[in-house]
């Protein structure tokens, strides 16, 4: 248990890290602050956090055979 749990957690904070760096590449053309940048790149992996929580931990444990 302890293997897809760690499987799982690399995955979900993984991708929600590469969503938020690409929201925060994506504003630095725009005329925006660095509170805002940075309010929305964490506000993004926040979501991303918790959208792909309950949708990666049941993948990684089928993938695993458990």
């Amino acid at each position: 248990m302890k293997n897809i749990a760690l499987q799982s957690a690399l995955i979900y904070t993984g991708i929600s890290l590469v969503a938020a760096v690409i929201f925060f590449l994506a504003t630095l053309p725009g005329n925006y602050t660095a509170v805002e940048r940075l309010g929305g790149s964490t506000w993004v992996f926040i979501l991303a956090m918790i959208i792909l929580m309950p949708v990666v931990i049941p993948m990684v444990k089928k993938r695993l055979g458990r």
